[in-house]
């Protein structure tokens, strides 16, 4: 079983969650990304930077990041989650990829 964390702009978060969920049903045990869900919250700069740093511990816990590139589309968010993957020797996998 892998540890793999999904990466990606938020605004592909269906397909993120939808490649989670195929991930799992595959055996592998999958870390997301925290979601804003509540409607009419102020989130601070300080809660931002947690979300963050939260989002790079789960890179160094898998063995593998999913990037969530639809499109192409890679913001640089996901740019920098992509380079401290590739700094930490962690497998990167590509949503493209499985439709060429």
């Amino acid at each position: 079983m892998k540890i793999i964390t999904i990466c990606g702009s938020l605004k592909f978060q269906k397909e993120m969650m939808e490649m989670a969920q195929k991930l799992a049903f595959e055996g592998n045990c999958v870390l997301t990304p925290t979601y804003p869900v509540l409607k009419d919250i102020t989130i601070t700069d300080k809660q931002i930077k947690h979300l963050k740093d939260e989002h790079f511990k789960r890179i160094e816990l898998s063995n593998a990041i999913f990037v969530i590139d639809k499109n192409s589309y890679i913001g640089d968010s996901t740019n920098s989650e992509i380079e401290y993957a590739k700094k930490l020797g962690k497998e990167i996998l590509y949503y493209s990829n499985l439709f060429k």
